[in-house]
């Protein structure tokens, strides 16, 4: 059989903070997703070369309550592991971003199997996020994190903290024991026992351009620890034109056959005028790595960067990668897994498949700047050479009712193809945009369509330009304002800290309280070529 290969990244589009883990035959990937619902999702695999979603974990209103959470607070690296039959999941609720503080909440719950039932969440500790469990061969099981100090001149990032969690007592007992301080931002603790030793795998440099992997080693798991002699596993901190940036952030999975493989996140950076934007957010990868003789974890094609492609595990052919389903036409009367809402779940007071068969309904509620109840469904974008086309039945009848396509990073930055009603013209449509946290609206290419029946929207991403379309029947298009800066839809724009990735949806607004309904027959997310 012909030695296959690993297509990076093997999850495109907004997946950071990836958590792998491999039970019988099958592999489990975990990541982040802030302030998006529902929470955690799950890609399986039985090759490491083909995934599929397999729902999310944090599906249930009792299990994540993001209501008025900050953008890209919310659930931050989930850590999945798998003790005495059952799946493990550890994951931080941040509701506070920002310096000095960080109001942090880490909580556990179990299942028999991925799919669940999940149990309810038991909490653990608030003293920091990224939280991992490590299960020692004795079996006891360890709770690391970080520790978060918000006091005047003292480092923020305090070091990896460490304490024993009793199952049957569903508590952490005794105290916490400080394993690992480092002058560098050290965070994402996880812990591996391999011949004799304990290695503590680490995110250092912060998430951004600096970010990387670093390894450390005991032979005792409270430590003292030694940090790997020849510095960081992985980065791409001193390589600006490497094409996968911001690598980092990664956990250790062993195949059946007694291969190593790190899954780490790591981003796409579209070039601009105004320097490297990673519309895409942080992706999630997969590296080969081997230890050496003296018992070090290296990529096993050496040096530090990550590569695009790897080799696959041994036996394993590639075969060809499904593309993501294009094109939901809303015949079914849920939701699939590829849609996300903000912050709250999708309950039939303000979404519905069921009310007009073939149609995704949304009752317009809150403002695109709300961070409590608005009506927004969206997908991640994973192409930034991509068109996504909808078409919409919506007959607003004041201008505080609004729906349409929309561009979306987070309530402070947005771009909206939407109608609305204005007085004296009737129904309009145009272009109204929220650049790092400033609402403007744009005039200019706004199009009346009153005696239009339906009115097909489409966004076309052609690297950092967005334009803006529209056609009563999807045969006859016109241009809707100005093109825009599709790279202002990234972490590396604005002031603000920002931790997801681009998504592009559909919503509506009814500012009057009236919750106007908007009819959308639906939605297609089409790639132009077969680049990113």
């Amino acid at each position: 059989m012909t030695v296959g290969h690993i297509s990076n990244p093997v999850l495109p589009g907004f997946h950071p903070d990836p958590s792998i883990l491999r039970v019988g035959a099958e592999y489990f990937l975990a990541t982040s997703t802030f302030e998006w619902f529902p929470g955690v999702p799950v890609h399986r695999s039985t090759d490491l070369v083909h995934w599929e979603q397999a729902g999310h974990i944090l599906d249930r209103p009792d299990l994540l309550d993001l209501r008025g959470v900050a953008d890209s607070a919310g659930v931050w690296a989930p850590s999945l592991s798998h003790h005495e039959g059952r799946f493990w999941l550890v994951h931080s609720i941040v509701r506070t971003i920002g310096h000095p503080f960080k109001d942090v909440d880490n909580y556990l719950i179990t299942a028999p199997s991925i799919d669940g039932p999940w149990s309810e969440p038991v909490f653990l500790n608030s003293s920091g996020f990224d939280p991992s469990f490590f299960h020692d061969e004795d079996g006891r099981s360890w709770l690391l994190n970080i520790q978060w100090d918000p006091r005047d001149g003292r480092p923020s990032f305090a070091g990896i903290v460490l304490q024993e969690y009793d199952a049957d007592k569903r508590a952490l007992i005794g105290q916490p024991r400080t394993i690992l301080t480092h002058e560098e931002l050290i965070e994402g603790p996880n812990v591996y026992r391999r011949d004799g030793w304990y290695y503590l795998m680490l995110a250092e440099g912060g998430t951004g351009w600096n970010h990387g992997i670093l390894m450390a080693r005991s032979r005792e798991l409270t430590g003292p620890y030694e940090l790997d002699p020849d510095g960081s596993l992985l980065t791409t901190r001193d390589a600006p034109d490497w094409p996968l940036q911001k690598a980092g952030h990664g956990e250790l999975v062993e195949t059946p056959e007694g291969e190593w493989y790190l899954a780490h996140l790591a981003s796409r950076p579209v070039r601009t005028p105004d320097g490297p934007r990673c519309v895409l957010g942080r992706e999630t990868c997969l590296q080969r790595v081997t230890w050496t003789d003296d018992g070090w974890l290296r990529l096993a094609d050496g040096g530090r960067r990550p590569s695009l492609e790897v080799p696959a595990p041994t036996g394993v052919e590639s075969g060809p990668v499904g593309p993501p389903i294009a094109r939901d036409d809303f015949d079914s009367p849920s939701l699939g897994g590829s849609w996300s809402t903000l912050r709250v779940p999708a309950t039939p007071d303000w979404l519905t498949l069921r009310e007009r068969p073939g149609h995704l309904r949304l009752r317009g509620r809150q403002s695109p700047h709300s961070r409590f109840d608005q009506s927004l469904v969206a997908r991640r974008l994973t192409s930034v050479r991509c068109e996504v086309t909808t078409v919409v039945d919506f007959r607003p009848a004041h201008f505080s009712q609004l729906a349409g396509l929309i561009c979306w990073y987070d309530t402070s930055t947005h771009f909206y193809l939407r109608l609305t009603h204005v007085e004296g013209r009737g129904r309009v449509l145009g272009v109204v945009l929220t650049d790092d946290g400033a609402y403007g609206e744009l005039p200019a290419g706004e199009l009346a369509t009153d005696d239009w029946p339906l009115v097909h929207l489409r966004a076309r991403f052609d690297g950092s330009e967005l334009r803006f379309s529209a056609s009563p029947d999807g045969t006859d298009w016109h241009a809707v304002g100005p093109v825009l800066d599709a790279s202002k839809l990234s972490d590396d724009y604005g002031d603000r800290l920002r931790f997801t990735g681009a998504f592009v949806g559909i919503c509506a607004q009814d500012l009057g309280g009236t919750r106007t309904p908007a009819d959308f027959d639906w939605f297609e997310m089409r790639e132009l070529d077969g680049r990113q």
